[in-house]
């Protein structure tokens, strides 16, 4: 018989012994669906493909309104002409329910609940966790002098009625190291509970929840189950399992919490912060929640196939997190028990398909994206006050704009087109060739101040069409050497471009000195179709930059001005792209150049070509420029602006039109005002060092919305080639609808969810938390607060709390307080026989909460306790020990995590919440104990006790590294006292001191230890060998190993590993 069963039976008991006192106080919902949902919905439930004699039991008219010509099922107040209750009595085999081939019979109890509740008047109640919670008074309780806040009312109430008594206060170190693992994942800090522990008193106490709340190791612990249920991993999840950068989501969570963000905006950016107004990046960040799905590049998949996983796998997970609710059971049909349809499943899978995610990961770690740069945290800083002084600098600059005003308009009143090309940059000008003659084989030039003449390689075709006179036609054969000239180093700035029109789909370059025998060594200005940018090399691609327009900004058959400028830094982020004089966003498409590089190249400068090939064929150029410097933004709008200002300054003053006086201002103001031009550079400095931190940045994934209406096909049976009726994005039927004037896309959604009219949000989230302090929800599915899901144990303690975590503005710390002050939390974990029979799960909580921590407390637990944790915080995943060869097993060749290279120093010991998340094989101690794989939702773990977690905590090296370096501390402070020793070792790992008959057990386990190191010295030096650290060479290597097994056994106990 499963739980779920006796736990419905129990309630049919409890529910006739209400009946037999003359109370009518049967309940639908607590007494009556439960037996029907087990029994009867599968033929008679919300799914029409599996209903019989189209009668439905999970609707109120289902019960009361006959079908056709037949009376009601029910009828109340006379279970002798109820067609539900005859059914059930009958023994006539074909007339009996549930028929005899479902294998499915109702207790007696059950039977006679069903026959009471009719004839109390079968009062109907929707599901209970589809009513709004309402706040219920707090019951009154026998033992009033033992509540301490609210939430005692309702358990004490409760355990009142099962005729069961709360159990005593824990003592003042059980409860320090309770309340520290609760809300910190770690062990306490001797030093941070002292007080507490030396005058305990509701004083004291709250000092060290406030204390606890805010370390940063509480953001940690509550991460790590908000990860499990986000699905968050470090690998894609299918096919090559390929690195997934996407850390900076899950140093985000932990911010969140530790900054306390009320969890409606938690989770409405998560759902949709791009579509919030100016997101910032935090609200970016968060919506990465929707891109932790697992993901695949493989070959014989389908798109669509894999588009529609990825929208399944996020209308499950919402559903779990936000709803409760199995939504995830709808996609092939009607869901059997709970009233969610197919349709109402394509229309919440509307919300998330309508994003620019593809559906092929690429098995590149920005899975193609789309994704957004993250400064690290230690650049955070440094980035946010760049981003003030750009925005003062450009408040400046406006000022300028007014100031400067009157000036221009003095100026504009005598300029004429002789004054342009004093505004051109001369200084270090080393190459200018206007390639302006029209005839011939030769052109002129100015090399440093020089002039010299150039002869093409070929006969040159003259287009008298040019921007500045007639211009050369480029093909292969009929280039320009033009010697050894600007031939630049990598740390050196220089700025080079030119006028150019060319066909569409060139590829070449425009000019080069490259080496194209040499792995392309040198530098070049490149056409890439409608892009332009450069490449600068030693050796292709290993040792490069390459840097291209981001759009596509080239014009065919018109005069483009191109101009790239470089810094010298020999980073991709110091090199700018302008177009027409205005700077143009840039793609990095290799960005590998290392600090020594080389890119001075043998072959001499060529315009049209590399050294051979990359021809700049049937391209025109003209006015190139090559500079020694890195020219200002200024300086390329004045070389761009010479044609048009031209034109507009042969027209009179008088006659000049409002849109050229704005662009011949624009001019004055960048090479005639020294002001302007000097706030204009130092605002390009500035945008140049932010993009240099963003050069360091991380990358992360985020969700970005398409374009139009969002929109779904309802897939039948759920197959993706099987398209029925389009929907429109919608919230489920049985719950309150969208707003009238709520947008339909995923801001809308989010909105909804976390409004006050949503039934199921607030108390699903409470129940997850409560889930998390007590070791079970009130619920104990917290994922499914369905019908087939359990009933709740204190339905008014659940509404109660959904309600004032909303009134508390959605307070996370608030909500834990409360539950860590409840005199409920408080208890002894003591237990008495009665309550074994009574409340053998205390799901009643008779007692205090005592149970297995996870996986990641225990790894945690063990570092801590030796002084091994390191505080690091943040970055991407560590790789601490783990057995060999594992992630080869699953890997395919030619995959990037196929070979597991394991860290060095303190990244082994980081917190278990930055271990490196490989989805086909997570780390296996963390496996041992019941740590998921993240490769969907998870928000309840299993917890099982097997033979391999002691194997894991005996033998594995950060276990047993860790006992010795606990050994080694209490070694060191002991001075060959081994009473000192236990005391240290006794506070670290148990968090108490020892009793007498422990220390005689204790000291007895050790001489045990000594006497066989003493004999065998090999064996200790090679116990001490386990792990990267090294033992104190000042210590016994013989005393050493002994009490490093000492320290192993006491970190293998029972009370070390429950909580």
């Amino acid at each position: 018989m499963s739980v779920r069963t006796i736990y419905h039976v129990l309630a049919a008991a409890a529910g006739l012994l209400q009946a037999a006192s003359g109370q009518p106080q049967v309940e639908f919902n607590r007494d009556i669906r439960p037996i029907l949902a087990e029994n009867c919905f599968a033929c008679h439930g919300p799914d029409p493909g599996s209903r019989e004699a189209d009668m439905r039991l999970d609707t109120k008219s289902g019960f009361f309104t006959g079908v056709k010509d037949a009376p009601p099922v029910v009828v109340r107040g006379n279970p002798d002409e109820s067609e539900l209750y005859l059914r059930l009595i009958t023994d006539d085999v074909d007339e009996i329910m549930p028929p005899p081939d479902s294998h499915k019979k109702l207790e007696p109890g059950q039977i006679s609940l069903i026959k009471q509740w009719i004839i109390e008047g079968a009062p109907w109640q929707a599901h209970w966790s589809l009513r709004p919670p309402t706040k219920p008074e707090l019951p009154e309780t026998k033992l009033d002098t033992w509540p301490r806040n609210s939430i005692d009312h309702f358990i004490l109430s409760k355990l009142e009625e099962q005729n069961l008594t709360p159990a005593s206060d824990a003592d003042p170190y059980t409860l320090a190291r309770r309340l520290s693992l609760d809300l910190t994942g770690l062990p306490p800090d001797p030093a941070l509970t002292a007080d507490f522990i030396n005058t305990p008193s509701e004083e004291s106490y709250g000092k060290l929840i406030d204390t606890l709340l805010a370390s940063t190791h509480y953001g940690e612990h509550r991460a790590r189950y908000w990860l499990d249920a986000a699905r968050y991993g470090d690998t894609h999840g299918l096919h090559f399992d390929n690195y997934r950068e996407m850390h900076p989501y899950r140093d985000w969570v932990i911010r969140a919490f530790n900054q306390n963000i009320p969890y409606d905006d938690f989770t409405v950016w998560q759902l949709a912060g791009d579509l919030l107004p100016e997101p910032t990046l935090d609200q970016l960040i968060a919506t990465g929640f929707q891109r932790c799905n697992i993901t695949t590049n493989e070959g014989g998949t389908i798109a669509e196939e894999n588009l529609a996983n990825y929208a399944a796998d996020r209308v499950q997970t919402f559903g779990w997190v936000y709803l409760g609710l199995t939504t995830n059971c709808a996609q092939c049909h009607d869901h059997k028990f709970d009233p969610f349809t197919t349709k109402d499943y394509y229309a919440m899978a509307a919300f998330f398909r309508n994003t620019t995610q593809g559906a092929m990961d690429g098995n590149s770690s920005d899975g193609r994206g789309p994704v957004i740069k993250v400064p690290f945290n230690q650049d955070r800083e440094k980035r946010d006050l760049l981003d003030e002084q750009v925005a003062e600098t450009q408040i400046l600059i406006e000022a300028r704009r007014t100031e400067a005003k009157p000036a221009f308009e003095k100026w504009a009143l005598t300029a004429d087109s002789d004054q342009l090309a004093e505004a051109q940059p001369q200084e270090s000008l080393i190459l200018h060739v206007p390639l302006n003659e029209g005839l011939g084989d030769k052109v002129k030039s100015s090399v440093n101040g020089e002039a010299q003449t150039f002869k093409s390689k070929g006969f040159l075709t003259w287009d008298p069409k040019g921007k500045i006179g007639p211009a050369p036609r480029i093909k292969r054969g009929r280039t320009f050497d033009l010697g050894d000239l600007a031939d630049f180093k990598a740390d050196q700035s220089f700025s080079y471009g030119a006028w150019v029109r060319s066909p569409q789909r060139l590829n070449g370059s425009v000019f080069a000195r490259m080496d194209g025998a040499k792995k392309f060594q040198g530098w070049d200005l490149w056409q890439q179709g409608g892009q332009f940018g450069t490449h600068i090399v030693e050796s292709w691609p290993e040792n490069a930059i390459k840097v291209v327009t981001e759009k596509n900004v080239l014009k065919p058959t018109q005069w483009n001005h191109i101009f790239v400028t470089y810094d010298g830094s020999g980073k991709a982020e110091g090199i700018r792209l302008y177009y027409n004089g205005a700077e143009q966003a840039k793609k990095i498409e290799t960005n590998t150049l290392k600090s020594n590089a080389d890119i001075s190249a043998e072959t001499p400068l060529q315009i049209g070509q590399r050294s051979n090939g990359a021809y700049f064929e049937d391209g025109f150029l003209q006015d190139m420029r090559i500079y020694s410097r890195a020219l200002s933004a200024g300086e390329i709008m004045a070389l761009a602006d010479s044609g048009p200002l031209r034109a507009i300054l042969a027209t009179s003053h008088q006659e000049r039109s409002l849109e050229q006086n704005k662009v011949l201002f624009e001019n004055f103001l960048h090479t005639r005002d020294k002001q302007f031009a000097t706030l204009n550079d130092t605002l390009a400095k500035l945008k140049s060092q932010r993009e240099a931190l963003n050069g360091k940045a991380a990358i992360t994934h985020v969700q970005k919305e398409k374009p139009g209406m969002a929109m779904a096909h309802i897939l039948m049976r759920g197959q993706y080639d099987k398209k029925g009726e389009q929907v429109t994005a919608n919230t489920p039927s049985a719950l309150p609808p969208l707003p009238q004037d709520a947008p339909r896309n995923r801001l809308g959604l989010a909105r909804w969810v976390v409004d006050p009219g949503n039934p199921l949000t607030a108390r699903v989230t409470v129940n997850r938390l409560w889930q998390e302090i007590f070791g079970q929800g009130i619920v104990v599915t917290s994922e499914d607060f369905g019908i087939m899901g359990m009933p709740p144990t204190h339905p008014e303690l659940l509404d109660w709390l959904a309600v004032e975590f909303q009134d508390s503005g959605w307070d996370l710390k608030k909500l834990i307080k409360l539950f860590v002050t409840s005199r409920t939390y408080r208890q002894a974990a003591v237990t008495t026989a009665e309550k074994l029979a009574k409340d053998e799960d205390n799901r009643f909580l008779s007692r205090g909460p005592r149970f297995r921590m996870d996986a990641e407390m225990v790894r945690d637990y063990a570092l801590a306790a030796s002084g091994l944790l390191s505080s690091s915080t943040g970055g991407p995943g560590v790789r601490p020990y783990q057995p060999s060869d594992i992630w080869n097993v699953v890997g395919l060749p030619g995959g990037n995590t196929r070979n597991y290279k394991q860290d060095t120093g303190e990244k082994l010991y980081r917190r278990t919440i930055y271990s490196f998340w490989k989805r086909m094989a997570h780390p296996p101690n963390m496996e041992a104990f019941n740590a998921p794989s993240r490769e969907v939702c998870t928000v309840r773990r299993e917890r099982t006790n097997t033979p391999l977690q002691a194997l894991v905590t005996m033998n594995d090296p950060q276990f047993v590294e860790a006992a010795r370096t606990l050994a080694q501390g209490a070694l060191q402070r002991a001075e060959g006292a081994d009473s000192v020793a236990l005391e240290y070792v006794a506070t670290r790992a148990l968090c108490r001191p020892l009793k007498p008959q422990e220390i005689a057990i204790l000291t007895a386990s050790l001489a045990d230890h000594l006497t066989y190191y003493k004999a065998n010295l090999s064996d200790a030096n090679a116990l001490l060998k386990v792990g990267e650290s090294k033992a104190d060479p000042t210590l016994d290597p013989r005393q050493l190993a002994a009490w490093t097994m000492l320290c192993n056994q006491i970190l293998n106990l029972d009370e070390v590993l429950t909580k």
